[in-house]
C-alpha cells in the first residue's frame, strides 16, 4: 500500500488531480491495475489515503515550524522577516519532500470527499498562523486577525507552486515569497493602533 501511495504522490505532483488516473498510479508503482484495486477501489480512495498521510505529516511540521516560528532560540522576539523565513523555509522543504502535497492542499476546489479529509489540517494551520500573527502583530485581533491569517495562507499557497516547480529558480522565488509576506505583515503592524 505504501508503494501505491508513493506512486500516487509522484503522479499527482506531475499531473495534478484531474489528470491522475489509477492506471497511471499503477504504472508508476510498477504493478498491474488489478493489483492496485486489491487495496483501493478508485482514485478518490487513493487520494484520500494520501491526504490523510499528508495531514499527519503536516501536523507534525506545523507543530515544529509554526510553534517555534515566533521566538529565537534564546526566547527573544524575532522580527517579521525572521519569522517568515523560519516558517517558509521548512514549508518549502516539506513541499519538496511530498510531491503530491500541492495537488491536494494547494487548491481551493477539491472534491467533497477530499475536502473532508484535509479540513482538520487546514483548520489547524489557520489556528497556528492566527496564533503566530497575534504574537508578531500585537493588537491585531478578531476578524482582522482572521482575515490576515487567511491572506498569509493564501499568499503562501499561491507562491509555493512557483517555488517547487521543476526547473524553478527556487532561491529567487523563495526570496520573493519572503518579501511579499514580510511586506504584508509589516503593513498590518502599521495599521494596528
Amino acid at each position: 500500500m505504501a508503494q501505491i501511495l508513493q506512486a500516487a504522490a509522484r503522479v499527482l505532483g506531475e499531473q495534478g488531480y484531474e489528470r491522475t488516473t489509477t492506471n497511471a498510479i499503477a504504472a508508476e508503482a510498477g504493478i498491474s491495475p488489478g493489483s492496485l484495486y486489491q487495496f483501493f477501489n478508485n482514485k478518490d480512495e487513493i487520494v484520500t489515503a494520501l491526504a490523510e498521510r499528508y495531514a499527519h505529516a503536516l501536523a507534525a511540521f506545523q507543530a515544529d515550524a509554526l510553534d517555534e516560528g515566533s521566538s529565537a532560540h534564546d526566547g527573544a522576539p524575532r522580527g517579521t522577516a525572521e519569522v517568515v523565513v523560519g516558517v517558509i523555509e521548512p514549508l518549502v522543504e516539506f513541499n519538496l519532500d511530498h510531491p503530491g502535497f500541492k495537488a491536494l492542499f494547494g487548491r481551493a476546489d477539491l472534491p467533497a470527499s477530499l475536502t473532508t479529509a484535509v479540513r482538520p489540517v487546514q483548520e489547524l494551520l489557520e489556528h497556528r498562523v492566527t496564533g503566530l500573527l497575534s504574537q508578531v502583530v500585537p493588537g491585531l485581533e478578531g476578524e482582522a486577525l482572521g482575515r490576515a491569517a487567511t491572506m498569509c495562507i493564501q499568499i503562501t499557497r499561491a507562491g509555493m507552486p512557483l517555488i517547487v516547480a521543476p526547473g524553478a529558480d527556487r532561491p529567487a522565488m523563495t526570496a520573493e515569497l519572503h518579501a511579499a509576506l514580510t511586506a504584508y505583515i509589516d503593513s498590518l503592524r502599521a495599521r494596528v493602533p
